[in-house]
């Protein structure tokens, strides 16, 4: 009886987690090339919604948010797309609209970045009564409810090498950074890749939302994943084929950090600790049941099925 349970115990134990443990892509049963045609076409469908960015209501709002912070100060303002927005990743509903704020012609430049924050939130919201004014560590966030767009400043200082921002240890300005040395590296995998990658990474955000909330990416972590992971491909240049390598490569590469090559930090996903560790092995076997998803819906030759995945 006794070596009846311990039979048992042992069982019921799981599995050491093996994020290797998924089929090849010669491995499962392979569909026509018509399925991927197919799966192409409705793929661009959602590319063509997640372009919808309403520009004249972003203009709008951005001519509004111009005129109050510089309403009391001495000098003039500067802004410029960031994010994803200016990398072309932008999806719409999923991605914040980040706007770099140059401080350099005005007297706002003299002042901590706390000081800068603060300005900014009280003068937003003196302006803007009716929107959620949200203030960061780095940014200022204003979400309009009239048009649900949320909008991040990010207060900056522009140098003859790079540009300075907050910085998230202390208040003050970080040292020089190079957000145009990750933006160029990313252009040049794009092109590469007949401008493919852009397109995968808008794709897999909406995936990506549905991951757990502690192990959920951010589009700059994506954005990296899919430079390393595209430098070297060969594969065929059609989205679902894309996805499909994206997301098995990323499921190992999620694993260990990934190095932050601007300045601004060590490590671009230090939010999920060190390699190995419990959600770092959480986000990457999120990542292997999106796979077998893809898999079974290409086993299958169900387009409904791989749709899905991005609703």
């Amino acid at each position: 009886m006794g070596d009846s349970r311990t039979k048992g115990t042992q069982n019921k134990r799981k599995k050491k987690y093996n994020p290797n443990n998924f089929k090849k892509l010669d491995e499962f049963k392979e569909a026509e090339p018509s399925y991927y045609t197919e799966v192409q076409e409705k793929l661009k469908e959602f590319l063509k919604n997640y372009n919808s960015r309403d520009k004249e209501k972003i203009k709008t709002h951005l001519e509004t948010i111009v005129k109050a912070l510089e309403n009391e100060i001495d000098g003039s303002l500067n802004l410029l797309f960031g994010g994803s927005v200016k990398k072309y990743t932008y999806v719409d509903g999923l991605s914040d609209i980040d706007m770099l704020v140059f401080l350099n012609n005005s007297d706002l430049n003299k002042k901590s970045p706390k000081e800068v924050l603060d300005y900014f939130k009280g003068r937003l919201e003196t302006r803007l009564p009716n929107s959620e004014v949200t203030i960061g560590d780095l940014a200022v966030t204003v979400k309009f409810k009239s048009s649900d767009i949320e909008i991040q400043l990010l207060p900056t200082l522009k140098r003859k090498t790079g540009v300075k921002i907050a910085s998230t240890k202390d208040n003050t300005w970080t040292k020089i950074i190079k957000p145009e040395k990750f933006a160029k590296n990313l252009t040049e995998v794009n092109k590469e890749n007949n401008g493919m990658v852009v397109p995968v990474i808008k794709l897999f955000k909406p995936i990506n939302e549905k991951a757990p909330k502690q192990v959920k990416m951010s589009g700059y972590h994506i954005e990296a994943l899919a430079t390393d992971i595209f430098k070297d491909y060969s594969g065929p240049k059609t989205n679902p084929r894309m996805l499909i390598h994206f997301i098995r490569k990323a499921q190992i590469r999620v694993l260990k950090p990934i190095g932050e090559i601007t300045g601004q930090s060590k490590y671009i996903d230090s939010k999920l600790g060190a390699s190995n560790s419990q959600n770092r092995k959480k986000l990457s076997s999120y990542l292997g049941r999106v796979t077998r998803k893809m898999e079974h819906a290409i086993s299958n030759s169900s387009v409904d099925e791989m749709v899905r995945l991005f609703e």
